[in-house]
């Protein structure tokens, strides 16, 4: 631990005053006394006053992320068994069965940067921040002595820390066994169902643990519904499927464009003896469902639970597209008084933006929805409620003239246009975010630019309204707006 003092700007530090884990390094005002990326560092405001212990890296946006909100408590051996004590007491408690879970859910279990999945005797690590990836082996060590007194010996260890956003650490993607190597395909058993679990080749741990209980809500669904045909759409090993299948619907089809991900999820089917009604096809998704809707297929329950359509927020807008779709398809391939299971995992999809989508493929296809059930992550990836309670807040009120603009046939002439706000986020990409759809007004009107309560990106204190024709996107008009921070 170093000496060093990180005090932040006047009026910077929001989202840890208000619960989160980060730093920004545009919140920063200066950094006094000797260390290097990945020491703890002490936290002050700036007046001063200590706000806490966490690991520093200047390499990246998140430049601090905190361990202790206490200035006084040395981050160490002690306080890391601490802390993972507390994440595997915490999912005693929550979890019926612990056999397979998160043991580790970084920030939210307050050790910021790291994952670790727990698939019967095997653990896969995921560390993605130079600091905790320093703390690693000890975190390692502690866990799986906590483990062993419960009865539960750790026969090895898988590392895939091998995703883009340790680049942006300055550290290098790794993937490989952490000690001696074993046989990476584990079988696990949930809800009943019988899994081979590949933890060296499998998307990101090798088992989306999150989507546990609501693969048992689908298998609860169908044993009492007893559906003669349930779709299942973007597979992958087939956790829905099965769960469908096991349950004793009569006949399952699970779709993914992964011929890797069909092989696996055939493979499952078989372990858990469902391979007569429960089948496997590698087809394009968005390619296979407007093909059977031709064909004149209806199915009892439609699944959809597709890969991340956007992760940021410059690609919201195509995500939704693709939400819409997927959703309008699976809907027209219901039967009437049928079920739709539909899911996201794209963070930038809130539940709001979601459930607008759902409505807006449902009107399209004139489909009316009653929602059933809406569920989130299992409580072993628990939510840490923070910074989105945040925000920044901006207000404008003028008028924008399109007369010259248009020129000398502004009395007539006409032009769609919309308004947007234009801010950079805090790693410097162009966020777009629209106040007022497109609409079509004539050139003669002043239009008026009134907005006095504007959303804006998080610790970002400056953007700019403007005024588009929409058809040749070409900005006709912009005017600089100021944003403080509100909550």
């Amino acid at each position: 631990m170093s000496n060093a003092v990180v005090t932040l700007r006047k009026g910077a530090g929001r989202t840890h005053k208000q619960g989160g884990p980060w730093i920004y390094d545009n919140e920063i005002e200066s950094i006094m006394g000797s260390f290097e990326d990945g020491d703890i560092v002490l936290v002050h405001d700036f007046d001063g006053y200590p706000l806490g212990r966490g690991f520093i890296n200047r390499k990246s946006k998140l430049t601090v992320r905190m361990m202790t909100r206490n200035r006084d408590t040395e981050v160490n051996e002690d306080f890391i068994r601490m802390r993972v004590q507390n994440a595997w007491e915490y999912r005693k408690k929550v979890m019926d069965d612990i056999s397979s879970c998160r043991v580790i859910f970084g920030e939210a279990d307050f050790l910021p940067g790291i994952v670790i999945d727990k698939f019967e005797d095997v653990l896969v690590v995921e560390s993605l921040a130079l600091g905790i990836d320093r703390l690693k082996p000890v975190i390692l060590d502690k866990l799986k002595k906590i483990l062993a007194e419960d009865g539960i010996l750790i026969r090895g260890i898988y590392e895939r820390s091998d995703a883009k956003v340790r680049l942006q650490e300055g550290m290098e993607r790794f993937k490989g066994f952490i000690g001696e190597p074993f046989d990476t395909k584990v079988e696990i058993c949930e809800n009943g169902v019988h899994y081979i679990v590949d933890v060296e080749d499998g998307q990101k741990t090798g088992f989306f643990l999150d989507q546990k209980y609501n693969r048992l809500a689908v298998q609860n669904l169908c044993r009492n519904l007893k559906p003669a045909k349930v779709l299942d759409c973007f597979t992958h090993t087939g956790s829905f499927a099965l769960n469908a299948g096991i349950a004793g619907s009569e006949k399952v089809l699970g779709v993914d464009a992964s011929q890797l991900a069909v092989d696996q999820a055939t493979e499952n089917s078989r372990l858990n003896g469902l391979e007569d009604h429960v089948t496997f096809q590698c087809a394009d998704v968005f390619d296979l469902l407007p093909k059977l809707e031709q064909e004149g297929e209806k199915f009892d329950v439609v699944i959809l639970d597709p890969p991340a359509f956007t992760k940021s927020r410059n690609s919201i807008k195509n995500a939704v597209k693709g939400y819409r779709e997927i959703n309008l398809r699976g809907m027209k391939l219901v039967k009437d008084g049928g079920y739709l299971v539909t899911c996201s995992c794209s963070h930038f999809m809130d539940p709001e933006l979601f459930t607008k989508t759902i409505r807006e493929a449902a009107s399209n296809v004139h489909k009316r929805l009653r929602q059933v059930e809406y569920r989130t992550q299992a409580a072993d990836h628990p939510i840490l409620w923070a910074a989105d309670e945040s925000y920044y807040m901006g207000s404008i009120d003028t008028t924008c003239s399109l007369s010259n603009y248009i020129g000398p046939a502004s009395q007539t002439s006409s032009v769609k246009i919309s308004i947007r706000l234009k801010q950079k986020d805090a790693n410097g990409a162009e966020v777009y975010t629209p106040l007022i759809s497109p609409r079509l007004v004539v050139g003669s009107q002043d239009i008026p630019v009134v907005f006095p309560r504007i959303k804006g990106a998080y610790g970002v204190e400056n953007g700019t309204v403007e005024v588009v024709d929409v058809e040749k996107d070409t900005v006709i008009a912009s005017y600089p707006v100021s944003f403080f921070p509100v909550g």
